[in-house]
């Protein structure tokens, strides 16, 4: 795709910055979101909708196409029917085979591109795809990874389109201490805004509240829940893991809504985002937990998932004596970057790997006519 030169692609969009402009707006705090009507397509003339960091961002037009920083975001899009993004941050972490068990949603990402490419993101990928919003934390562009300032993404601003968005996936980098987090359906609304689809949202927050009525009793009381421990296991054949000690953030929802038992915090395992250490199958043994929560193979159907990771942990002199292992009780944690559809499929597969629960736990039909318009 070229790039379009700078007058055309302010014709083409007219988006207004915020008057504070986001090198300034990136130390915001505390901005409040204006209404923006509600209905698909907007209601003609300019909108502004804010969030923390970037404080408010004012658009002349609903925009067309977009960039997302994550699958998170990337999936609540995808809830409001619009088109995927041009690209997030890493496509392998965007797990589009999750719609599958969705029928009459699905996703084709085989155009979409990731952004973090041979240790770093670069202006050029982002006048390429020209995208009309950036839907990513500006602080988290700056601090991820080095080689952006706020000069850059002032730059990204005035020569493609503003950012929009909040890192609040996990609650772990010391660049978020100072402004706050959204939960997933706070992002899902502020998304809703700025493309003018808060009525998808609206429908979409009455599948969330059923599905949390659904999922009550399926949660034992906590005397009853088994020991788990989240880890995200490295290579085929893990013998050193990083130890996810269950917090905030929208990757984590699922595990709070179940309820999960956390054998890692009641062990003292340090949390591997203040450490970013792994431990060793030894210090697993230790810990013991019941059962064996494990992330980085998202990409792995279950199958394929007991066939190469569980087995080899079954073989292993060491970590078969774990009792996750010994009973048979290790399964995929989930991804890290959750929507409200994502959420909803990795919640409902994890009621049925820890309690047992066989059964639907929302209407998959209502999903679907939601994401098409029809509701």
């Amino acid at each position: 795709m070229g790039v379009a030169d700078d007058s055309q692609r302010r014709t083409r969009r007219q988006f207004l910055r915020g008057s504070a402009g986001l090198a300034a707006a990136g130390l915001l705090a505390g901005c409040a979101s204006s209404p923006t009507g509600g209905s698909d397509g907007g209601d003609g003339g300019s909108y502004t909708v804010s969030i923390e960091p970037v404080g408010e961002v004012e658009f002349d037009s609903v925009p067309e196409t977009w960039v997302a920083n994550n699958g998170s975001w990337a999936d609540m899009g995808v809830a409001l029917g619009l088109e995927p993004p041009e690209g997030v941050w890493l496509t392998s972490r965007y797990h589009t085979h999750y719609y599958d068990d969705v029928d009459g949603v699905s996703v084709d990402d085989s155009e979409m591109v990731s952004l973090y490419q041979n240790g770093g993101v670069s202006l050029e990928r982002f006048l390429e795809l020209d995208a009309d919003v950036h839907v990513m934390d500006p602080n988290f562009l700056q601090s991820r990874f080095e080689g952006w300032n706020e000069e850059d993404v002032s730059e990204l601003e005035e020569r493609v389109a503003p950012l929009f968005g909040n890192c609040s996936y996990a609650q772990h980098y010391p660049w978020h201490g100072d402004y706050r987090y959204y939960s997933l359906m706070e992002c899902f609304e502020k998304l809703a805004e700025v493309f003018q689809r808060t009525d998808r949202y609206e429908a979409f927050q009455g599948v969330h509240d059923d599905f949390q009525s659904n999922l009550a009793p399926v949660v034992p009381g906590q005397g009853e829940r088994p020991s788990a421990a989240v880890l995200w296991g490295v290579g085929k054949e893990p013998t050193k893991f990083y130890p996810y000690v269950i917090g905030d953030g929208t990757g984590f929802k699922h595990l709070r809504d179940l309820g999960v038992r956390d054998a890692l915090a009641e062990s003292g395992v340090e949390d591997f985002h203040g450490t970013r250490a792994a431990i060793d199958v030894e210090t697993l043994l230790d810990v013991d937990p019941e059962v064996l929560l494990l992330r980085g193979y998202e990409n792995m159907s279950e199958q394929e998932f007991r066939d190469t990771i569980v087995s080899f942990l079954e073989d292993h002199e060491t970590a078969s004596r774990v009792a996750a292992v010994e009973n048979g009780e290790v399964y995929r944690a989930g991804g890290l970057y959750q929507g409200p559809i994502t959420n909803l499929v990795l919640t409902e597969r994890l009621a049925g790997d820890l309690y047992g629960f066989d059964g639907e736990l929302f209407d998959r039909g209502r999903v679907a006519d939601i994401v098409a318009g029809e509701f």
